[in-house]
């Protein structure tokens, strides 16, 4: 991969990475609210679930692309963290920062499926 296509990337990674830092609004959608009406309060226990879960999924996201951009740095950006075999182009143009090819990625979401590997074990391989 050449030192400009690796720019490219980095420039894209640092542009998502900006749109998923965390605001203060996005704190305050998962406030616990009192409200009279039991209706009111599963509805507001509703939206808060569904907060928690976005910031969840999107704290992960940040996790994942802070690892690409950490990958450019030390030169292993675009090489499965699996297999050490080049990612396709086509794939880190669709998701910059994956970290495995796709015989890998299915291979890890078929054992997360299983129950046989948690977030936490995948997040450290996306680390590496």
């Amino acid at each position: 991969m050449t030192n400009q296509e690796l720019k490219n990337y980095k420039r894209v990674l640092e542009a998502k990475r900006k749109e998923l830092l965390p605001t203060s609004a996005d704190r305050e959608e998962i406030q616990i609210e009192k409200a009279a009406d039991e209706f009111d309060q599963l509805q507001l226990a509703m939206n808060r679930e569904l907060a928690i879960a976005t910031l969840d999924r999107e704290a992960s996201l940040l996790r994942s692309v802070e690892a690409a951009i950490a990958r450019i740095e030390r030169g292993g950006f675009g090489t499965c963290l699996l297999c050490e075999e080049d990612i396709p182009e086509k794939r880190l143009k669709a998701l910059p920062w994956a970290a495995y090819c796709v015989p890998c990625q299915e291979m890890l979401d078929q054992q997360k499926a299983d129950g046989q590997l948690d977030e936490e074990h995948e997040d450290a391989f996306a680390m590496a």
